[in-house]
Protein backbone atom coordinates (compact mmCIF):
# COMPACT_ATOMS: atom_id res chain seq x y z
CA UNK A 1 0.00 0.00 0.00
CA UNK A 2 1.07 3.65 -1.18
CA UNK A 3 0.65 6.60 1.48
CA UNK A 4 1.00 10.60 0.42
CA UNK A 5 1.22 13.04 2.37
CA UNK A 6 1.43 16.30 1.48
CA UNK A 7 2.77 19.47 3.36
CA UNK A 8 3.37 23.14 2.84
CA UNK A 9 -0.06 24.80 2.43
CA UNK A 10 -1.56 27.81 3.60
CA UNK A 11 -2.27 31.20 3.59
CA UNK A 12 -0.56 33.81 0.96
CA UNK A 13 -1.57 37.22 -1.10
CA UNK A 14 -1.50 37.24 -4.61
CA UNK A 15 1.39 37.55 -6.69
CA UNK A 16 3.51 35.19 -4.12
CA UNK A 17 4.70 32.21 -4.10
CA UNK A 18 4.06 28.66 -2.76
CA UNK A 19 5.47 25.41 -2.23
CA UNK A 20 3.62 21.93 -1.83
CA UNK A 21 5.58 18.32 -0.82
CA UNK A 22 4.52 14.86 -1.10
CA UNK A 23 6.28 12.43 0.86
CA UNK A 24 5.24 9.27 -0.33
CA UNK A 25 5.94 5.76 1.88
CA UNK A 26 4.82 2.30 1.45
CA UNK A 27 7.20 1.35 -1.58
CA UNK A 28 9.20 2.68 -3.87
CA UNK A 29 7.82 5.13 -6.11
CA UNK A 30 10.91 5.96 -9.14
CA UNK A 31 8.27 4.24 -11.74
CA UNK A 32 4.95 5.76 -11.00
CA UNK A 33 3.67 8.99 -12.78
CA UNK A 34 3.23 11.46 -9.51
CA UNK A 35 1.62 14.59 -9.83
CA UNK A 36 -1.15 16.99 -8.10
CA UNK A 37 -4.69 17.94 -8.27
CA UNK A 38 -6.75 20.88 -6.95
CA UNK A 39 -10.27 21.17 -5.96
CA UNK A 40 -11.05 24.96 -6.01
CA UNK A 41 -14.37 26.12 -4.45
CA UNK A 42 -17.56 24.41 -5.39
CA UNK A 43 -15.73 22.69 -8.63
CA UNK A 44 -14.59 19.46 -9.23
CA UNK A 45 -11.41 17.76 -9.03
CA UNK A 46 -8.71 18.89 -11.34
CA UNK A 47 -5.85 17.60 -12.85
CA UNK A 48 -2.49 20.30 -11.89
CA UNK A 49 0.43 18.68 -13.22
CA UNK A 50 2.37 15.19 -13.20
CA UNK A 51 5.70 14.06 -13.92
CA UNK A 52 6.85 10.34 -14.92
CA UNK A 53 9.64 8.09 -14.57
CA UNK A 54 10.79 7.16 -18.24
CA UNK A 55 13.48 4.06 -17.04
CA UNK A 56 16.15 5.85 -17.30
CA UNK A 57 15.10 9.54 -16.44
CA UNK A 58 12.41 12.02 -15.91
CA UNK A 59 10.30 13.35 -18.23
CA UNK A 60 9.34 16.51 -19.04
CA UNK A 61 6.22 17.35 -16.88
CA UNK A 62 2.63 17.97 -18.37
CA UNK A 63 0.75 20.68 -16.55
CA UNK A 64 -2.97 21.90 -17.20
CA UNK A 65 -3.43 25.33 -19.18
CA UNK A 66 -4.49 27.48 -16.16
CA UNK A 67 -1.03 26.89 -14.57
CA UNK A 68 1.19 26.07 -17.31
CA UNK A 69 4.21 28.73 -17.32
CA UNK A 70 3.39 29.74 -13.28
CA UNK A 71 4.01 25.80 -11.57
CA UNK A 72 6.46 23.54 -11.62
CA UNK A 73 6.63 19.97 -10.88
CA UNK A 74 9.82 18.48 -9.34
CA UNK A 75 10.24 14.68 -7.81
CA UNK A 76 13.11 13.40 -6.24
CA UNK A 77 13.28 9.58 -6.86
CA UNK A 78 15.90 9.08 -3.85
CA UNK A 79 13.73 10.52 -1.27
CA UNK A 80 10.70 9.41 -2.21
CA UNK A 81 9.39 12.95 -2.60
CA UNK A 82 7.66 15.43 -5.95
CA UNK A 83 7.31 18.86 -5.51
CA UNK A 84 4.78 21.73 -6.75
CA UNK A 85 6.74 24.82 -6.85
CA UNK A 86 3.79 27.76 -7.53
CA UNK A 87 4.53 31.02 -8.43
CA UNK A 88 2.45 34.41 -9.55
CA UNK A 89 -0.33 32.63 -7.58
CA UNK A 90 -3.80 34.14 -8.00
CA UNK A 91 -7.29 33.74 -5.95
CA UNK A 92 -8.43 31.63 -8.44
CA UNK A 93 -5.58 29.27 -7.42
CA UNK A 94 -7.02 28.78 -4.31
CA UNK A 95 -8.42 24.94 -3.70
CA UNK A 96 -7.36 21.81 -1.59
CA UNK A 97 -4.33 20.87 -3.22
CA UNK A 98 -3.91 16.89 -4.01
CA UNK A 99 -0.61 14.25 -4.72
CA UNK A 100 -1.57 11.50 -6.71
CA UNK A 101 0.54 8.53 -7.92
CA UNK A 102 0.15 6.11 -10.51
CA UNK A 103 1.32 3.17 -12.54
CA UNK A 104 1.02 5.65 -15.72
CA UNK A 105 0.68 9.44 -16.39
CA UNK A 106 -2.27 8.60 -18.93
CA UNK A 107 -4.11 6.74 -15.77
CA UNK A 108 -3.03 9.47 -13.87
CA UNK A 109 -4.70 12.17 -15.37
CA UNK A 110 -7.98 10.62 -15.34
CA UNK A 111 -7.98 8.50 -12.21
CA UNK A 112 -4.89 7.83 -9.73
CA UNK A 113 -4.31 4.77 -8.05
CA UNK A 114 -3.10 6.60 -5.07
CA UNK A 115 -4.00 10.48 -3.05
CA UNK A 116 -3.21 12.27 -0.39
CA UNK A 117 -5.27 13.96 2.07
CA UNK A 118 -5.26 17.02 0.85
CA UNK A 119 -3.68 20.74 1.72
CA UNK A 120 -5.18 23.60 1.67
CA UNK A 121 -4.07 26.70 -0.09
CA UNK A 122 -5.86 29.91 -0.04
CA UNK A 123 -4.57 33.42 -1.80
CA UNK A 124 -5.77 36.26 -0.91
CA UNK A 125 -6.38 39.00 -3.51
Amino acid sequence: QVQLVESGGGLVQAGDSLTLSCAASGRTLFSFAMGWFRQCPGKEREFVGGIRWTGSSTASPNYADSVKGRFTISRDNAKNTVNLRMNSLKPEDTAVYYCAASGSIVVLKSSPDYWGQGTQVTVSS
